[in-house]
């Protein structure tokens, strides 16, 4: 399943709440990394919300090694967010044309449930420097990938999941 959204759309409680609701072994597997004390905040904020069952895996560039590695017959992985990993991948200078193609791999081989969370970020003004708009269409292209192989695609809009596929 892929939950995606704008900012603050309410596209990270959807997916926590679909995930818990079906039980099983809860795996949260986080993308982001602290580079600053707003980013720190907003990871802490992110725990707060989780309870003791979650068990957290940090994965900002490995993320389908860390989903086979936690992938079992009753695990519910929650990957948030493909949007952080597609930054991260641009950081390291690492080929996310390789990474995405292991990432969908792995994901159409799992045996338990993941639930993968990405920002929409094509619906604003185009961005007026070369990195962002690398940004933005490297998104772009991976929540299109990803959404190709997934079972269902669903769209958060101001707090209001809304499924397409």
């Amino acid at each position: 399943m892929l939950v995606l959204g704008g900012t603050r759309s309410g596209k990270s409680r959807h997916a926590q709440m679909l995930a818990e609701a079906h039980g099983g072994r809860l795996v949260f597997i986080a993308t982001a990394q602290a580079f600053d004390g707003e980013m720190t905040d907003r990871i802490a904020r992110h725990r707060a919300d989780r309870d003791g069952r979650w068990l957290t895996v940090e994965a900002p560039l490995d993320l389908a090694e860390a989903i086979a590695g936690q992938d079992a017959d009753d695990a519910i992985i929650l990957v948030d967010c493909l949007t952080l990993w597609t930054s991260n991948l641009m950081l390291a200078e690492e080929n996310v044309d390789t990474r995405l193609a292991t990432l969908c791999d792995t994901l159409m081989r799992v045996s338990g449930r993941v639930i993968l969370v990405s920002s929409e970020v094509g619906w604003g003004i185009v961005p007026d420097n070369a990195l962002a708009r690398r940004f933005r269409d490297l998104a772009g292209t991976i929540n299109q990938r990803v959404a190709a192989v997934v079972d269902g695609v669903t769209l958060v809009v101001a707090g209001i999941p809304m499924p397409l596929k």
